[in-house]
């Protein structure tokens, strides 16, 4: 059917005006404005992120050629380059932070993008992972973000609940601290099961969450230093190799962590190498460890899906505030693409549906019926007659 709203427009009713304005009134975020609200920087970069904007100047000509359709939307004018670069750089990243995790809550709480673990896991234990991308910068534009001698970088790490393969923790950061001090800010609850790359190998930490009743799945470093306490037998016809319960007896390692540990070996048959892991779950088998590995991956699809359909390698402004803006509008983006994959019966994949996205904003269609099928033809809504009376 032919809606009276665009489909970005029935995007935005996802971002309660009400909730909004609340956001907009804890951050203090519209202090001094001069007529240029945080509702109207929010959908031009929301704009950005769908239409793919390079540029500023892409950003407010492709809102001023729709003028006519803007009232939809819920604002009047398209903004000026300069004044949305001056919100950008001076209005707080933490509304729009806050925005994600309350539309995230609600879209969780009402199962829009629930569901999705693989069956392959009986166990009810909380999966997760935990893993960073690092964003590329050229450090003559971004001075704040020095990475090497002639490069800068950001880094985005997420914690991926593999229930709905969404974040549950987000931090942005500088490129050149190590990731291991992202990884102690995660506060997990306990029967949580973490993987993560052996970047994050640190035996304070896994301490700690050892005590905490967290369990954790890693591969372990090529010169970790242990011995050999149990070996435990191997299932037969799978790719375990080995399966030992280990204690560490390196340098301050038996200090620093005395807790009983997993090795296990699993054999790599398509890349033909040994994957060796790491884990304090002294209980599950050795395949399903194994698997809880495997899904790691899930966090790499995550960070390729964010990169490949939205804009954060290029941005539109350079400094750190301006940065964190658009990465989270584009959390806010993809956060709306897959509620609509989740939703659509078409079987297309997300980048598909983005790509159709982005030529459709402003088409004025049916958005349940549209992520159905895109390329049906709207009825045609037949011309309105006004009925003449004759004079006397």
């Amino acid at each position: 059917m032919v809606k009276t709203a665009s489909l970005f427009s029935q995007l935005l009713d996802h971002f309660p005006r009400n909730e909004f304005a609340a956001l907009v009134f804890k951050h203090g975020a519209e202090k001094h404005a001069k007529g240029f609200t945080c509702w109207t920087q929010f959908v031009s970069m929301l704009f950005c992120q769908l239409a793919r904007a390079d540029s500023l100047r892409e950003i407010c000509s492709g809102l001023a050629c729709c003028l006519g359709k803007l009232v939809h939307l819920g604002i009047n004018d398209a903004p000026s380059r300069s004044t949305l670069s001056y919100a950008n750089e001076h209005r707080p990243a933490a509304l729009y932070e806050d925005l994600f995790w309350a539309v995230l809550n609600r879209f969780r709480q009402q199962g829009s993008i629930g569901g999705l673990r693989k069956s392959t896991f009986c166990f009810k234990n909380k999966l997760l992972s935990f893993d960073s991308t690092t964003i590329t910068l050229c450090l003559s534009l971004f001075p704040w973000a020095k990475f090497r001698q002639a490069k800068g970088g950001a880094k985005i790490h997420v914690l991926l609940d593999h229930d709905d393969y969404m974040p549950a923790f987000v931090h942005i950061s500088e490129a050149k601290p190590h990731d291991v001090r992202a990884a102690k800010l995660l506060h997990l609850n306990p029967g949580s099961i973490i993987a993560m790359d052996r970047a994050y190998n640190d035996f304070h930490l896994f301490a700690e969450w050892t005590k905490q009743g967290v369990f954790f799945v890693t591969r372990m470093k090529d010169n970790t230093v242990f011995t050999v306490i149990a070996e435990r037998p191997l299932p037969q016809h799978r790719n375990i190799r080995a399966d030992q319960v280990i204690r560490l007896t390196g340098t301050d390692a038996l200090e620093t962590c005395p807790h009983f540990l997993r090795r296990i070996v699993v054999w790599d048959a398509e890349n033909e190498r040994e994957i060796v892991l790491l884990t304090n779950h002294l209980d599950f088998g050795s395949t399903t460890i194994s698997a809880i590995y495997k899904d790691r991956w899930q966090i790499e699809i995550f960070f390729k899906t964010l990169k490949q359909n939205l804009k954060i390698k290029t941005f539109v402004g350079t400094s750190e505030n301006a940065l964190r803006i658009q990465i989270w509008t584009a959390m806010l983006a993809l956060l709306l693409l897959r509620w609509l994959h989740h939703l659509s019966k078409a079987g297309w994949s997300l980048s598909n549906l983005a790509a159709m996205l982005r030529m459709n904003l402003f088409t004025y269609r049916d958005l349940t019926e549209w992520i159905d099928n895109p390329f049906g033809t709207p009825p045609v809504v037949p011309p309105v007659r006004q009925l003449t009376l004759p004079l006397n």
